[in-house]
């Protein structure tokens, strides 16, 4: 049962999660982060540090349809090992619905 990352991190990519993560199963983005479900160990300490709560159980509703955004994308997009700062508007769009034709397929810079 991996852990996923869902539409809440959609304008914010927030990085707290990449730095806890002890196999380093994060890809980047232009705007989002994802989790190669194929590398999570299912440790879940990656969760409890997302500030947006956009990470969960591929096992909780919200979550299942974001699996397969999550396994597209993470086999494009380059790794992520480092926190950096999150996208400057981030609070701004933390809480906000309905984000999900926001999101990017641009890749990020990852741990150029």
């Amino acid at each position: 049962m991996p852990y996923v990352v869902t539409e809440n991190c959609i304008k914010c990519k927030y990085q707290d999660c990449v730095e806890v993560c002890p196999v380093d199963c994060f890809y980047e983005g232009e705007n989002f982060l994802v989790i190669h479900p194929d590398e999570c160990i299912d440790c879940g300490v990656c969760e409890p540090e997302c500030p947006a709560e956009a990470i969960l159980p591929d096992s909780e509703p919200m979550a299942e349809k974001w699996l397969e955004t999550n396994r597209k994308f993470a086999d494009v997009w380059p790794n992520i090992t480092r926190k950096r700062e999150p996208l400057p508007d981030a609070d701004d769009w933390k809480d906000k619905p309905n984000k999900a034709e926001l999101l990017s397929d641009k890749p990020g810079q990852g741990d150029e």
